[in-house]
């Protein structure tokens, strides 16, 4: 396994609290890794540690072969991050935001001018690169990010619920860019609550109160999910109280016309089950998504 970043033991505390806890992670270069969980859950402070932002309380990072706390400022050239917030300059233009970073990243004035031409071509921005920054729209905003924090071409790509205030469209072109860069050799950690972008990622971790809960492919953890989905429809709404009652269902949720149970495996036979305890509307099993996987994960069922 080709290894872009090794977490051990990785723990980080803020008085009595405990925001990551003994969190071991192995992430392949050139890959999408993606953390998945609630807010509060201790994404964005992973991600600061393991860029060398925030200081462990205790545990080891190494990345691209370096120990991070001996390597830092020599790792950042490699590294790029975009905030969860729009952290560029608002009363700069696009062009003006983009030379400011460059001359950050130390990018000579060949190299400046080649890189930004490039980028204002990628990210669609050459029409906008005379129009100041805060006067942009969400998705404007967020390609700007992109851009910028990728300027100085860096293997390490870190995204803090990088989509969160602009639309689905918005978010599905931004992914494209990402699986670009994947394809050019950048290893890219996402953080992201939404589950259709969980679900684009090559591997995934959930989190809850600091500690990972699952860690795998999306594939894989949908399959390999320790629960029965069983969908039910008809006359739902008396089943849901009953469904409540039930020790062997975790949750019920309903989607549409529709009631989404998830069983315990412990069950051979989820459906008979649900019959035998009186729930007789009409119902088929169904194939586990990756929100069933989240439900299970957040509530400590795995």
């Amino acid at each position: 396994m080709n290894v872009a970043i090794q977490a051990t033991n990785l723990t980080r505390r803020f008085g009595n609290t405990t925001a990551i806890s003994a969190l071991d992670i192995i992430i392949e270069r050139q890959k999408i890794y993606g953390f998945l969980g609630p807010n509060g859950c201790g994404k964005t402070t992973l991600l600061r540690m393991l860029t060398g932002l925030l200081l462990p309380t205790s545990g080891e990072v190494e990345i691209l072969g370096l120990p991070l706390s001996h390597q830092v400022e020599k790792l950042r050239s490699q590294m790029g991050y975009m905030t969860q917030r729009f952290s560029l300059y608002d009363d700069m233009t696009v062009l003006e935001n983009l030379k400011f970073m460059a001359s950050i990243y130390g990018l000579g004035a060949k190299v400046q001018k080649s890189r930004i031409q490039e980028l204002l071509a990628t990210y669609d921005l050459a029409l906008l690169q005379r129009q100041l920054a805060g006067s942009l729209s969400g998705g404007q905003k967020q390609r700007l990010a992109l851009a910028c924090a990728t300027l100085h071409q860096p293997k390490l790509l870190f995204l803090d619920e990088p989509t969160s205030a602009v639309d689905p469209q918005n978010r599905r072109d931004f992914w494209e860019k990402l699986f670009a860069l994947c394809d050019s050799g950048t290893t890219i950690l996402v953080s992201t609550h939404y589950m259709d972008e969980a679900e684009r990622c090559h591997h995934l971790a959930i989190l809850q109160k600091g500690i990972k809960r699952a860690d795998d492919t999306p594939d894989h953890l949908m399959r390999d999910m320790p629960a029965h989905v069983v969908e039910l429809s008809g006359e739902i709404s008396n089943a849901k109280e009953r469904l409540a009652t039930l020790t062997e269902v975790v949750s019920a949720a309903q989607l549409g016309m529709h009631l989404r149970v998830l069983v315990k495996k412990a069950v051979t036979d989820p459906i008979a089950y649900l019959q035998a305890a009186g729930i007789n509307t009409p119902m088929q099993k169904v194939r586990p998504s990756l929100e069933d996987v989240f439900v299970m994960s957040t509530e400590g069922k795995v």
